[in-house]
């Protein structure tokens, strides 16, 4: 994920840039948002107790209408993190807590948060001043699909236990319907050099595991979970006002 972080920062600047070219016009008309966001994410409910803060990339596309800055849209997001808080693994430790791979050597095995978060939203701006009515007080509320998993990481693949098919019994995949609110502030600049979004968000998660057989448990995990994640967004947005002239029409 490290590597993957330099990448995202340029697609940003590129999108950055390609916004801050000049126009003469306003940011008036109906728009396009092309959004690409980043988040900081705690957990709360049952997800609280699987894991840790998590980090959060996604994207959307969003409809703003003229007049009364309706919103519509599709987002999405992929979360991840480092801290895992149940030990799937512990019925493969030895009393030193390691795991022994195939070649009686210690195995170097990970565990990873993993999860993603799809869905629609609709909202409204609230201009903050009568000069730019495209900047002001952004709410919206969405609803979708979140899934979320332990990964399970054994690079050399030295473990078989949790090899192929049988790390199924171990990542404890669930998933279900989710809620998301978001309050924050939007800016669209009149000459569109900036447009950026910040504010807090929040899902609701109604899940529950996918597993047929859970190894640690030794029975299938059938609890209904409510699984919260609180946090923190920004985002860049790059907006295609509809409705112009062809000729100034902007990219």
């Amino acid at each position: 994920m490290q590597k993957r972080i330099p990448l995202l920062l340029f697609f940003c600047s590129c999108l950055f840039f390609l916004s801050a070219q000049p126009s003469e016009k306003d940011n008036v008309g109906g728009a396009l948002l092309i959004n690409i966001t980043y988040a900081y994410q705690i957990p709360a409910g049952d997800l609280v107790n699987r894991f840790g803060s998590s980090g959060a990339i996604g994207g959307g596309v969003e409809y703003m209408t003229g007049k009364h800055n309706i919103i519509l849209g599709v987002e999405s997001f992929y979360f991840f993190g480092n801290t895992v808080k149940e030990d799937v693994l512990i019925g493969l430790r030895g009393s030193d807590n390691q795991i022994i791979g195939n070649n009686r050597t210690f195995a170097q095995v990970q565990l990873r948060e993993g999860g993603f978060y799809l869905g629609g939203s609709i909202g409204k701006l609230f201009p903050l001043s009568a000069s730019n009515r495209r900047s002001g007080i952004r709410l919206t509320v969405g609803a979708g699909f979140m899934q979320h998993k332990i990964r399970v990481l054994d690079d050399t693949r030295s473990v078989i236990q949790i090899d192929d098919i049988y790390v199924k019994g171990y990542d404890r995949l669930s998933n279900g319907l989710a809620l998301n609110q978001f309050i924050g502030y939007q800016y669209l600049s009149k000459n569109r050099r900036v447009n950026l979004t910040i504010g807090f968000e929040f899902t609701q998660a109604f899940t529950e595991s996918r597993r047929d057989f859970d190894f640690q448990m030794m029975r299938k995990d059938d609890r209904k979970r409510t699984d919260l994640l609180n946090g923190i967004k920004i985002g860049w947005t790059l907006p295609f006002y509809i409705g112009e002239d062809p000729d100034t029409k902007f990219y």
